[in-house]
């Protein structure tokens, strides 16, 4: 690639990795945001998953409109409304300020992430070169959010505002660049003459009710009356959302885009490794510190070895996926995962941080094997003018396991939890329990890839004539 080519693909992932880092900084600080503002426990818990909620709900929206208004237009816009809330957030003096904060910035999050993916994959020629960049930018998103435990615990030691003050600094810096490296481009026409509003209302209520349910799941059976009611409500949406459509000229979704075996197969796979990524991380975390004792950032420093796949990604997989194809480096990385989780779950009270340390590593390289490859397969044989979609559903699917791991362990947690004695030994069952989810979910997960080998190694992404260049197809841009 061109030095420009990779100065743009260094702006696009300065914004995932400021997106990472943003909510791994946010998750160590929040005891002592909670300390200092005096907030209930219900509040503290609303700071995380306002921003749950803000991603979740309107990634397809987002998708949609990169492709509808604009990709460049949107990640600019999004990018800058992300910064002004972040900053916002560390001037809150209430509870209800920093969740409206995270929610906003969530919106901004759920646009932005899916304009920076659609550039990615209609800005680098399809194969070998556009593989790569994906890695990086999935290599990064990582990364950020390994380093961000590590950088949190350090700025919270100065105070937890500087925890939103950060990463308006760092995202500055990404604007300005953006200015200047992105692409230009004309504003794409609409298709039918009109918007899709009702198709855009009816996914954005889907998606947030579905969310909101998810997220309740950690109150385990309390409330379940309203938890059950705000699912069925949201899977009532959603077929109001298929229905029109499949009426709509223009839709928000073309339907048909499901269709493709390879795409919802990826979409799934993300869904479970990341929603078993951050439900394992999560588990551990609360194992080292209500436990063990430890502190946020003796736990953060013991966590960032999961930071490796940030150096993995970019380099080992590219080759993995040009000598034997997609589908099997993905199944590799859900194969490494099980035998990563199983190491750790017969943890036990005084487990040594050298017992711990293959599951660490482990968890991390196989997030770089799978995390990428899925990426790229999500995104592989789409249309130009759907590359936004595409992304779009990936961080819906991305943002819902996300939910999913961490509600489902604590449900299982809390659950065991209660119906123990209290003692340490208890409580370290609780812990056993709640980690079998992580394991549960990427057994799923290698069940569902492993319908992707049937049909063999997939093509050479490096064939010669395989793709056209990038100059070559029509809307592209060639940074390359």
């Amino acid at each position: 690639m061109t030095r420009r080519a990779w100065a743009l693909l260094l702006v696009l992932c300065g914004t995932i990795f400021l997106e990472g880092i943003d909510v791994a900084m946010l998750s160590v600080a929040v005891p002592s945001i909670r300390s200092d503002l005096e907030l209930p426990t219900g509040t503290a818990a609303w700071v995380m998953s306002a921003y749950v909620l803000g991603y979740a709900g309107f990634t397809l929206l987002g998708g949609r409109a990169a492709d509808l208004l604009g990709r460049r237009r949107m990640f600019l816009t999004w990018l800058t409304v992300f910064l002004g809330f972040s900053m916002l957030g560390g001037f809150a003096t209430e509870g209800w300020m920093l969740v409206v904060a995270r929610f906003v910035t969530g919106v901004a999050a759920a646009f932005m992430t899916p304009a920076a993916m659609s550039i990615i994959t209609t800005s680098y020629e399809e194969g070998p070169q556009r593989n790569k960049a994906l890695l990086v930018f999935a290599g990064t998103a990582a990364g950020g959010f390994s380093l961000g435990l590590v950088i949190g615990g350090l700025l919270t030691q100065f105070g937890w505002r500087w925890v939103f003050f950060a990463p308006v600094l760092l995202g500055g810096a990404v604007l300005l660049a953006a200015l200047r490296l992105l692409p230009a481009e004309a504003r794409p026409a609409r298709r039918g003459g009109s918007f899709d509003f009702a198709g855009a209302a009816t996914a954005a209520g889907a998606m947030l009710l579905l969310a909101y349910g998810i997220v309740r799941l950690e109150h385990g059976f309390d409330g379940w009356q309203l938890t059950g009611a705000v699912v069925a409500a949201g899977l009532l949406l959603a077929t109001a959302f298929v229905t029109v459509e499949r009426r709509s000229p223009a839709p928000l979704v073309r339907l048909g885009i499901l269709r493709k075996a390879s795409m919802v197969r990826a979409d799934l796979g993300a869904l479970l490794f990341v929603g078993s990524f951050f439900g394992f991380q999560f588990m551990v975390t609360l194992y080292l510190q209500e436990l063990r004792g430890w502190s946020s950032l003796e736990t953060a420093l013991a966590l960032v070895i999961m930071g490796v796949d940030a150096v993995l990604a970019p380099t080992l997989p590219p080759r993995l996926v040009n000598r034997f194809g997609n589908a099997r480096v993905i199944f590799g990385g859900f194969l490494l995962a099980i035998v990563s989780y199983a190491l750790f779950l017969p943890v036990g009270l005084d487990w040594s941080y050298a017992l711990m340390l293959p599951t660490l590593f482990l968890t991390g390289a196989a997030f770089a094997l799978a995390y990428g490859p899925l990426t790229i397969a999500a995104t592989d044989g789409i249309e130009e003018r759907e590359q936004g979609v595409a992304g779009g559903l990936l961080a819906t699917a991305t943002q819902f396991g996300s939910a999913v791991g961490i509600s489902a362990v604590t449900a299982v947690y809390g659950l065991v939890v209660a119906g123990g004695d209290g003692s340490p030994g208890a409580t370290l069952d609780a812990f056993r329990a709640a980690l079998a989810v992580p394991a549960v979910m990427v057994v799923v997960g290698a069940v569902i890839t492993a319908f992707g080998l049937r049909g063999g190694r997939r093509r050479a992404v490096d064939a010669p004539g395989a793709t056209a260049p990038a100059a070559a197809r029509p809307g592209s841009v060639p940074v390359a």
